[in-house]
């Protein structure tokens, strides 16, 4: 697997990890935990699947029928114990609960549980993210720069999106807070702090779905800068000339990501 393979996967794990833990609720809610996005993550992560007793096990390195489990419910628990020792805990048969031994393994996992919800996910996360080589020649840069551009001109905004993700990714930008979303623009932003500890947002990646364009504003913006957040307002709608745009964008993300 080539580098920007490896670093879409990294942005899949990251986005799949968040929006399973905004799917987890509080503690005895019902709400639903998304186990289709929890199945992908547990499959990069190459944990192997296993059925019992109506309830879906994963199992990561495990020797035989013992290792890491987790139990894909709402409190993604996971076990370091038997399969069948996890399945007796969760789901018992009335036969089983007629043993004192098995009561007290029934009432009380603490000896083999490890984590539960987002803590279990993370964990997940981490096996996932230990599959992933980052490493990358400047060769690896320009090509994600190329792309970005040769979709720009095709007016194939996916391949757009996808350039801006992966250089997000490893330059760390974020999208940035509510003074600066805006409908149909795609936009991410470095973060830095000032001495004062005001957070400053720039360079901002300004990319229009509407328009197909793509522009920079290098210098950070205070979010109570009304003047210069107003500036970023008028860039972005084309009613102020962009300090960069189009190509120059890529350069610049491509010699960014060199830099550090």
């Amino acid at each position: 697997m080539g580098f920007k393979e490896n670093l879409l996967k990294k942005i899949e794990i990251n986005r799949l990890t968040a929006r399973i833990i905004r799917s987890i609720g509080p503690p005895g809610s019902g709400q639903k935990v998304d186990k289709e996005a929890m199945r992908r993550l547990l499959e990069i992560g190459g944990y192997t699947h296993r059925r019992v007793r109506e309830m879906d096990f994963y199992l990561k390195d495990a020797d035989g029928d013992k290792g890491i489990i987790l139990v894909l419910d709402n409190d993604l628990t996971i076990y370091d114990t038997t399969v069948e020792d996890a399945a007796m805990r969760k789901n018992p048969f009335i036969k089983e609960m007629v043993s004192i031994r098995k009561i007290i393994k029934i009432l009380n996992d603490k000896d083999v549980v490890v984590s539960r919800r987002e803590e279990s996910v993370k964990t997940v996360q981490q096996a996932c993210l230990a599959t992933v080589d980052l490493s990358f020649t400047a060769d690896d840069i320009a090509d994600i720069g190329r792309q970005g551009f040769a979709s720009l001109e095709s007016n194939y905004a996916e391949g757009v999106l996808e350039s801006l993700a992966m250089f997000a990714e490893l330059l760390g930008y974020q999208p940035p807070p509510k003074a600066f979303k805006l409908r149909h623009y795609e936009i991410y932003s470095s973060v830095s702090e000032k001495a004062s500890g005001e957070t400053m947002y720039g360079p901002l990646i300004i990319y229009s779905r509407i328009d197909n364009t793509i522009k920079l504003v290098e210098e950070p913006i205070g979010i109570y800068d009304t003047r210069r957040v107003e500036f970023f307002q008028r860039v972005a709608a084309g009613d102020e000339k962009a300090p960069m745009e189009g190509e120059a964008v890529f350069r610049f993300l491509r010699e960014a990501v060199l830099r550090q």
